[in-house]
């Protein structure tokens, strides 16, 4: 695999996965950040990203006959960087843009939206994003974070047999647009459900939380939730340790899940839990040919240590799913060179069931899909899983449930109503 480096201010070069570069017919670009605070879990997702490309090039020829052109560009999870990014690549036939950041999926959404390229935000950016009559050209599918909310607070309900009323839930949350996501539907969840909601915001990069946590050890709530990422989490789940906070009752999201946020805790994070939308581990049969014809090959984005990790997982996922949605997007056109606005309806059509998931080597690693011209958002279904450290895996402790669609279809219509207003756009029909 040939890598040139492509910063967000330089000219965009292209990597064309497999051997050496080639004429390549189909174009995703990889916004990617491999420096900074957030380089830890930025980086197994990166990897998983581009070898899934890789793998379908040089075991498959490419997706329906045409090659994969890979274009990865650092952002260092800065906005600024990241639109830059995006201005500097999309001129190269870019298909598909996955930000990888909230903060960079809103300055994208207007501009990706006016030059007709769809953006996928697997399971961040803006919410209501998922409500496809406004927002035509972006996606969030399988689930967004009002689902990821609301999923655990119905997880709590089961812990608690059904009743939390006059329960504290504690919320330590990135003070960022990402961050600030789900607070609207822990409040609404809260009116329903009678518990009482603190809010709990850490800067960025995270690295210092000692008043938030010596709040927790004085009030010492029923639970506590993170939306973390990067060094914040790693802090959160050792500063819960040190007050010997009980780890069952911590629960993350799905950006606060991977390894590299337990690890370094020891047995102190044992028995932590976090919410995701696909399975974890590497027992499923796509690893045998990311194995095959990438890892042991020489041609891995990284060094292969990361194969299996949630955050891999992850990003070889996001790859998955757009390779899917372009080899429907071929199959609605009858051609095999697709632009972005032929992309676009891929995305749109994008069907997924467990029968196709098979053959993709990936049995049960996540729900049914099935997107349509109203809904971008998916199934928001997710399962929680739990570390444990002494084994050193993660693993999935209850079934894929879904949210609370009374809640958050309501919150969806009301917060997509207001961006339509507030832009001026006319909802398509459907």
């Amino acid at each position: 695999m040939k890598l040139r480096s492509l910063t967000a201010a330089a000219i965009a070069t292209t990597l064309a996965l497999g051997s050496g570069v080639v004429s390549a017919d189909l174009t995703f670009p990889s916004l990617s950040y491999r420096t900074g605070a957030y380089a830890p879990n930025g980086i197994p997702f990166a990897d998983g990203y581009a070898d899934y490309f890789t793998m379908l090039n040089e075991r498959d020829g490419g997706i329906g006959g045409a090659k994969i052109n890979f274009i990865e560009c650092e952002t260092g999870y800065n906005t600024e960087k990241g639109v830059e990014c995006y201005e500097s690549t999309k001129g190269e036939g870019a298909l598909l843009y996955q930000p990888l950041s909230t903060g960079i999926t809103y300055q994208l959404i207007p501009k990706a939206t006016a030059d007709g390229i769809p953006v996928h935000s697997m399971g961040y950016g803006r919410t209501s994003a998922a409500n496809g009559k406004v927002f035509s050209h972006i996606f969030n599918y399988p689930g967004n974070y009002w689902d990821a909310a609301s999923i655990i607070i119905k997880h709590i309900l089961d812990e608690e047999g059904g009743d939390i009323k006059d329960k504290n839930i504690a919320l330590v949350y990135h003070n960022s647009a990402y961050g600030k996501e789900p607070i609207r539907t822990l409040e609404e969840l809260a009116k329903k459900h009678g518990y009482k909601l603190t809010l709990l915001a850490v800067d960025h990069p995270g690295q210092e939380q000692k008043s938030q946590w010596l709040q927790i050890r004085r009030e010492r709530p029923d639970y506590v939730l993170m939306w973390g990422w990067g060094v914040m989490n790693q802090v959160a789940i050792q500063e819960a340790a040190n007050i010997r906070y009980p780890m069952d009752k911590f629960i993350g999201v799905w950006w606060s899940s991977s390894e590299n946020d337990v690890i370094p805790s020891g047995s102190g994070a044992n028995g932590y839990k976090a919410i995701n939308f696909h399975g974890v581990g590497d027992d499923f049969g796509v690893y045998d040919d990311l194995r095959k014809y990438v890892v042991d090959t020489g041609k891995a984005a990284g060094d292969g240590s990361n194969l299996g990790t949630v955050l891999y997982n992850r990003g070889m996922y996001a790859a998955v799913l757009a390779a899917e949605a372009a080899r429907t997007a071929q199959e609605i056109h009858g051609v095999a060179e697709i632009n972005a606005s032929q992309m676009r309806d891929g995305m749109e059509a994008l069907k997924i069931d467990q029968t196709r998931m098979a053959e993709l080597g990936l049995a049960d690693f996540g729900p049914e899909i099935n997107v349509t011209c109203e809904s971008h958002g998916g199934p928001g279904q997710a399962a929680i899983q739990q570390w444990d450290a002494e084994s050193k895996t993660w693993k999935l402790i209850t079934d894929f449930a879904g949210a609370d669609r009374d809640v958050i279809d309501a919150l969806i219509a009301e917060d997509s109503a207001a961006f339509a207003a507030e832009n001026s756009i006319t909802p398509r029909s459907c």
